[in-house]
């Protein structure tokens, strides 16, 4: 895959990158450091409101282990993404940049409310 030239010397590229990098690492830390290594194996993994009093569904950890999946996946792709659409139009690329760091601050705030609730 050609990077383009110019790619890494646009700033706001990089600190898109950066942020994206930071928020990928950090969903991943909370994740991991919120999970217990072998004390609790049931975690709220799901909330459907239209079960009423049965609306918490437990599971193991693979589920929320599958967010640090998710968000480096997320960083990986919208990256790889970028880099492609850059020498055709960079606000594309900015964009999906951008819309890289949202779905992962989402990841963030979803995967901590579901953490908290155990």
């Amino acid at each position: 895959m050609h990077i383009p030239k110019n790619y890494f010397h646009d700033r706001v590229v990089v600190l898109l990158l950066s942020v994206n990098t930071f928020l990928a690492l950090l969903g991943s830390v909370l994740v991991l450091f919120r999970l217990d290594g072998g004390g609790s194996d049931v975690y709220i993994v799901q909330y459907r409101a239209n079960l009423g009093l049965s609306a918490f569904k437990r599971g193991g950890p693979e589920p929320l282990v599958s967010f640090v999946v998710f968000g480096l996946l997320v960083l990986a792709v919208h990256t790889i993404l970028s880099i492609r659409v850059y020498p055709v139009r960079r606000q594309f690329a900015v964009a999906i940049l951008a819309l890289g760091t949202l779905l992962l601050c989402l990841s963030i705030i979803v995967s901590n409310a579901l953490l908290i609730l155990r």
